[in-house]
């Protein structure tokens, strides 16, 4: 399982764990497992989905930020975001 952390400057948007992340990376999608190497990329704008094989994860509308992936941890800290 993934750590998860969205972060907005106005709340922290969502803290748990999930399957999988996927992101909308300033230059495309990229996905996230468990086991993922570390790495840091630059959001752009788009919708960040939570695990939810089916559709049963959360989504949220994000516009800039950085996330970063370290020991199963994920974080996401963007400049803009709002439930999808």
């Amino acid at each position: 399982m993934l750590n998860v952390s969205v972060i907005s400057p106005e709340a922290v948007l969502y803290e748990g764990t999930t399957d999988s992340v996927v992101a909308p990376a300033f230059d495309g999608e990229v996905g996230i497992l468990t086991g993922h190497a570390p790495m840091m990329t630059l959001l752009g704008k788009g919708v960040l989905r939570l695990g939810g094989d089916g559709g049963s994860g959360q989504r949220f509308n994000v516009d800039g930020g950085f996330l970063q992936v370290v020991d199963n941890t994920v974080r996401v800290v963007t400049e803009k975001a709002s439930a999808a």
